[in-house]
């Protein structure tokens, strides 16, 4: 009996507290208010903008490409013969100034030439001067005879009248002939050799004119034995050792020149076209087109070597345009040139521009002012997201002139001053409310880069 009423106790202290409170959910339920109607409140997304600004915008076209000299020069050997000298720092990579002997081809064969023909030069002069010796004397004694034979026919004539008139026999007027016609033959003979006397001058004078000719061409083929560089430059290879013998036409040593260094960049023709204004009037008949189109569209250039240790710039001028398409890239090659790529080197700091060296290259036109501009990734196809002046997305259609890097010029569907959302929606809505904020970092790269500052890449 004792434990039916001690299990009893313990049931009744379990369902005390279980009765209470299910006693007091009862209760609370039945005297509850009902829920609270709210006015409905319409969400806010956050968002950045950037107040379109207008400024003077420079179009500028990006390429990359390799650096090779302006100016490459081989010393094709012009005469044979063994190497007597060779420049002690001739060797790849060598800079070397303009006028420094390089190589030395032993001239002795070429200077024995020079005097030969100068000796025979000497005798045909000598011969001249003998022609015209003769042509004197040959005149003088023509003189003589011509004197000696009007002598002569004057006796001629008076033994005639003579044997006419019985005073001397006809013999003797025979032999006076005689005499005239061996004077006459005499003068006939000084007359044919002054008549060869220019002939012969002829032959002497084109002998002269054939032995300069060939003393000019000994002279100068002994002047190619020096092989001296013809402007500053470095040395790029070497094909021949001292005492080695060198053959005609053999390529000896090639370098590059120092003052200019050209780049040729692949640039794609679309941004290309972005530097040339529409309204370009450039006839295409006018002489040199290339430096009047640098001028009309001022077209200037900069080459940059990007580094782990910041960029290196160097100016450069616009060249010429390539005369093909790649046509794997569909791009065109712009070739720019950097005068004394040299001169600007600070050792561990600015290294050289050199051959092969591979370049950005950045040309810029002439500024369009007052040009409206938005960064790239604010354009979606033809759409912009516009934060309106009630602070609601707003999409609107606009027209692009020209894209660049990281901005984009509008000619049309949007005003300065307006401010275009930046940020990325994943859902944009017409109408949508925002809760705009100005991202001023944004806007000082997009003005930054828009008026010229190096593009980030």
């Amino acid at each position: 009996m004792r434990k039916l009423f001690r299990r009893v106790g313990r049931l009744l202290l379990f369902l005390a507290p279980v009765v209470v409170g299910a006693a007091a959910i009862g209760y609370a339920v039945k005297n509850q208010e009902g829920p609270q109607r709210l006015p409905p409140e319409e969400r806010m997304t956050p968002v950045r903008v950037v107040t379109v600004p207008a400024v003077d915008v420079v179009p500028r076209a990006l390429g990359y490409g390799s650096v090779h000299p302006g100016r490459v020069w081989e010393a094709v050997g012009e005469v044979s013969g063994t190497v007597i000298y060779r420049h002690p720092e001739l060797e790849k990579g060598a800079i070397l100034r303009a006028g420094t002997e390089l190589l030395r081809i032993d001239p002795t064969d070429y200077r024995l030439a020079v005097a030969q023909i100068e000796a025979n030069i000497r005798s045909t002069e000598a011969q001249l001067a003998v022609l015209d010796v003769r042509a004197s004397n040959t005149n003088r004694s023509l003189a003589i005879e011509e004197r000696s034979i009007g002598l002569a026919r004057k006796e001629l004539e008076r033994k005639r009248r003579l044997v006419r008139q019985g005073t001397i026999s006809q013999a003797a007027v025979d032999q006076e002939e005689r005499r005239v016609l061996v004077e006459e033959q005499a003068v006939q003979n000084l007359r044919n050799s002054m008549s060869l006397l220019p002939a012969e001058r002829s032959v002497l004078e084109a002998t002269l004119d054939q032995l300069k000719a060939r003393l000019e061409t000994a002279r100068r083929d002994l002047d190619r034995t020096a092989i001296v560089a013809p402007f500053h430059c470095r040395i790029a290879e070497v094909n021949v050792e001292q005492a080695q013998f060198a053959v005609q036409g053999k390529v000896l040593v090639v370098a590059d020149s120092l003052d200019v260094a050209e780049v040729t960049a692949q640039v794609p023709i679309g941004t290309l076209l972005t530097l040339v204004p529409r309204d370009l009037d450039l006839p295409l008949d006018a002489g040199a087109p290339m430096p009047r189109l640098r001028e009309v569209a001022g077209l200037e250039a900069i080459v940059r070597l990007r580094t782990g240790r910041g960029d290196t710039e160097w100016p450069a001028r616009f060249s010429r345009i390539s005369d093909t398409v790649d046509r794997r890239t569909r791009t065109v090659g712009v070739i720019v040139a950097v005068d004394d790529p040299y001169r600007q080197v600070v050792p561990g700091e600015r290294p050289p521009l050199v051959k092969n060296m591979y370049v950005e290259v950045e040309i810029r036109g002439r500024p369009r002012p007052g040009a409206v501009v938005i960064p790239r990734g604010a354009l979606y196809g033809r759409e912009v997201r516009i934060a309106g002046p009630d602070d609601r997305l707003r999409v609107r259609e606009v027209e692009a002139d020209f894209v660049q890097t990281n901005f984009v010029v509008v000619v049309s569907g949007l005003e300065a001053g307006e401010r275009v959302v930046v940020s990325d929606l994943p859902f944009a809505v017409d109408g949508m409310r925002l809760a705009p904020v100005e991202d001023e970092e944004a806007l000082a790269a997009l003005v930054a880069e828009a008026v010229g500052g190096t593009p980030v890449q």
